[in-house]
Formats: structure tokens, sequence, C-alpha cells
């Protein structure tokens, strides 16, 4: 049975990876941690829950040995629109506390699973069916970061045999958790807004095509890769992986099926669209099918339908 350590553990992935780990392999052999308490009752109050600051290496040593972690899955992260505010603060905690996983992972023998992101592409990757292996040349800092840290595991992997595995998340749609600073975050919004206003504003021009996935598809993709068979992963680190790729327009014409009076006006913020601009629209995610059976099981017509269903009840609609 594994003994995993979340860090980052209160954010929009770390909310509900927490609660999937927990049912999955026990609530005693899963730590969920951040460097704060964020008020999260169903990540600190219903499971282990530790204070991690993962640029501490010190301190996330103490608690990977304190409970005998063997896995350490790293969510800790700055996102691309806030990192492009703050640098240095995403440098800070994206690499120096991926390298400080890395090196406790090293000490203690423990695998660490470390999330990359579309945003390691760039202007001169391949928009279309963006290939596994491909030119990566990012346009901001958040993507630079992915990159670097794809590198740092294939490292440490190659150089000290520590049991490294990622994969690339396009936008991710939740209802469970709203998301923390990211380009693609209007395609969680405008659902609140459909459901509670009938109208919003999109940030991004209308025809932006860029990847997405569903939060159950997301959860799926990392249980999936932590357990597959080490032999089999030719890549091992960043993984292409998709479900959907829409457009701004696409998610609003789904929407008005099930609420027509919904409408939708666009107020373009220049930072976000130029990101935006630089991811590809499509990835193709062969190598991972083929490498640990990965598949999505919702689409943009099957997600809609369950994210309208679970946020009227969470918003007591």
């Amino acid at each position: 049975m594994k003994k995993i350590l979340i860090t980052g553990a209160s954010g929009q992935i770390g909310t509900e990876l927490t609660e999937l780990l927990r049912r999955t392999y026990g609530v005693d052999n899963v730590v969920a941690s951040s460097r704060s308490f964020a008020k999260n009752e169903t990540v600190e109050k219903d499971g282990i829950f530790e204070l991690v600051d993962v640029t501490d290496g010190k301190r996330l040593h103490e608690v990977v040995k304190k409970y005998n972690i063997d896995t350490i899955m790293n969510l800790a992260a700055i996102l691309s629109a806030i990192g492009e505010k703050n640098p240095q603060l995403l440098w800070d905690v994206n690499m120096n506390g991926l390298y400080n996983c890395l090196e406790v992972a090293r000490e203690t023998g423990s695998m660490v699973f470390t999330p990359s992101s579309i945003a390691a592409f760039g202007p001169s990757t391949p928009k279309d069916l963006t290939p596994q292996d491909t030119i990566q040349r990012p346009s901001t800092i958040y993507g630079v970061s992915k990159v670097a840290g794809e590198l740092l595991c294939d490292y440490y992997y190659n150089k000290f045999g520590v049991d490294t595995r990622g994969v690339r998340f396009p936008g991710l749609i939740s209802y469970a958790a709203l998301p923390g600073g990211g380009t693609t975050d209007y395609a969680v919004h405008i659902y609140y807004e459909a459901l509670k206003n009938k109208k919003f504003t999109c940030n991004l021009n209308s025809e932006t095509y860029m990847d997405m996935m569903y939060m159950p598809d997301a959860l799926d993709s990392i249980l999936q890769l932590s357990e597959a068979d080490p032999s089999k992963l030719i890549h091992r680190n960043a993984f292409n992986i998709t479900a959907m790729s829409f457009c701004p327009e696409d998610i609003k014409n789904e929407i008005t099926k099930h609420i027509p009076e919904f409408v939708m006006d666009y107020d373009v913020d220049p930072i976000k669209q130029e990101i935006a601009n630089s991811w590809p629209n499509s990835l193709d995610d062969s190598d991972a099918r083929k490498e640990w059976g990965w598949k999505p099981n919702y689409n943009l017509e099957t997600m809609t339908i369950d994210m309208l269903e679970k946020l009227k009840i969470k918003l007591n609609l």
C-alpha cells in the first residue's frame, strides 16, 4: 500500500485528488499538505494534514520521514497569469519546490509525480495535434518553469534512478474547487455565471482554441500513471494527455442547450490572450495511450451536463 504525501493539497487539483486518494488507499495512508491553512475542511479535517512549504526542504524531509512516505505528489505551484505578475515567486515555488521534492525522493527512495502543462509549449510549437516530442520554447515564466521541471525530473531519473512521472495537463475544469489564476480559468467560471446570472464576460476572444479536460479524467490520469508498470514507460515524465479542444463560443453554445437565456460577451485581457495564443490548439496523446492505457471518459457535451448538474447542487439552485 502506498504512503502518499500531496503538496499543494488545497489547490484546484489537490482538493479533489486528496479525496480520491483517501478513498483509494485509505485515510491513514495519505498526508495532505499546504503552506498555510486554507480553511478547507475536506482536506484539513477529514484526514492527516501537515503544514509544508515546498521551498523549505528540511520541513519537507521531516514530514516524508515522519509518515514513511514512498510517493510524493507535488502539486504546489504558482499558475500562469499570477506568475506573469510575480515571476520570482513562481520560480521559487515551482522550481525550488520541485528540486526539494526530488532531493527528498533521492534521499528516501520515494517516487515523485509532478504535473507539467500545455504551457510548456510556445509560439513555435506545432499548433494542431502537438507531438509528444517537439520544440518547446515557451513565452511565459510559467512555461519556462514547466520545461525546466520536465528536464529536471528526467535528470533525477537518469542520474539517480528516482522514479519520476508526470503529465502535461491541459486546462482543467472542476465544480469542486475554483482555479487559482490560470489562463484557462474562464472555462470554469462560465458555468458558475451561467447558472447564477445567466451571463458571462469572457477574457479571451471567441475563437481561442485550447485543450481542456474535466477534473475526473485528470484525477484518473494521475492514478493510472502512478500505478503504471515502470518498465513500459518510455517517456516517464510529461506525457501529453487531452480530452477535448474547444473555444469560448463552443462552450457557450453547449451551455445554451441547457440554459437558452444564457448570453456571453467579451472583454479580452491582453496578457491572458497573449499567453493563450502561444499554446497549442490540440495535443497528440498517442504515447500516453500506448504506454499506460490513457483514455478520457468525458467530452464537452457530457462534461457540460455533469458540471451543470453538480453545480446546481453545490449552489443550491
